[in-house]
């Protein structure tokens, strides 16, 4: 049995923290690097890290996530979300071990309004999206046995995501307004780090199956983020805690600089087919979620 460990990109992020939590319980070695131990935006530092690491296996869990800023910071997105992802395959290829890397919904434009499939054509609508497209393509080219998963409506205990924004809302709000024209799965953190370290453990096991390419791994069901806000305070309420009143609005009522899918619903069964992993249903994986937030920010009712 390899016990080398698995190298995470990414020390700080909500997913990197649940990869960290999953690993530890069931005893498999694991490594988080992030700034100012990793700098994915140097070729010779990933190198670095990764000899001084000797990783069985890497997953790249890091990038520029803030949609809005990466409109004016277009270099350092796609100096991270793509060169830095393919600096990472490369060295994973190099040693001959797993690479998955973690990607988005926002690589597609939301117009279909049916469950995007892997194949489907992309068009993203924002640096963002389109530094994560580039990521992909950098990534399947440096590294073609790389798994590439798109996920959507990321959310946890950690990190910042729409679950702690509205649970901290909660507190401090008589109203908070949520749009209710944007469509997708909101995803637990905790079920997509499972899922990811199930997938790593196969790829290590068998290093000869012809696995590598793109897969959707999202919640099952779909809600929009008023849907998703509703959900959170309907169970803050469950648990005794005060909440405020709840208002939806259109995107349109609340402009920002960037513009966002309309609808990113992600067809997950490829992922079932091959890996035999799917994510729980999103309201089952919200209350586990609630739970393990209302401990860790010591909420009162």
């Amino acid at each position: 049995m390899d016990e080398r460990p698995i190298l995470v990109a990414g020390r700080r992020g909500q997913l990197a923290l649940c990869l960290h939590d999953w690993a530890t319980r069931q005893n498999t070695p694991i490594v988080l690097k992030g700034r100012p131990d990793l700098d994915l935006e140097n070729a010779m530092d990933v190198e670095r890290v990764v000899a001084a690491v000797n990783p069985s296996a890497i997953v790249n869990a890091a990038a520029f996530t803030a949609v809005d800023e990466a409109e004016d910071e277009r270099t350092r997105a796609f100096r991270i979300n793509r060169d830095g992802a393919a600096y990472l395959a490369a060295a994973a290829q190099l040693r001959e071990i797993p690479f998955v890397h973690i990607s988005t919904d926002y690589v597609f434009d939301g117009r279909k309004q049916s469950p995007y499939l892997e194949d489907d054509a992309t068009a993203p609508l924002n640096v963002y999206g389109r530094s994560k497209l580039e990521g992909e393509r950098a990534v399947l080219i440096a590294c073609p046995q790389a798994v590439v998963i798109r996920t959507s409506w990321v959310y946890g205990p950690y990190g910042h995501n729409f679950l702690r924004s509205m649970v901290r809302l909660s507190t401090t709000k008589s109203t908070v307004k949520v749009v209710n024209d944007q469509h997708g799965a909101p995803t637990s953190a905790l079920d997509l780090s499972a899922a990811i370290l199930n997938i790593v453990r196969q790829l290590k096991s068998d290093q000869t199956s012809d696995t590598g390419g793109i897969y959707h791994l999202a919640a099952q069901g779909e809600t929009t983020w008023h849907g998703f806000a509703a959900e959170i305070f309907a169970g803050l309420s469950r648990r005794g805690h005060a909440v405020p009143e709840l208002r939806a609005i259109a995107t349109a009522e609340r402009p920002t600089p960037t513009r966002r899918p309309q609808y990113s619903r992600l067809d997950s069964s490829k992922a079932q087919r091959v890996f035999g992993v799917r994510l729980s249903p999103w309201r089952e994986s919200l209350d586990v979620s609630l739970n393990e937030l209302t401990k860790r920010m010591e909420l009162t009712p």
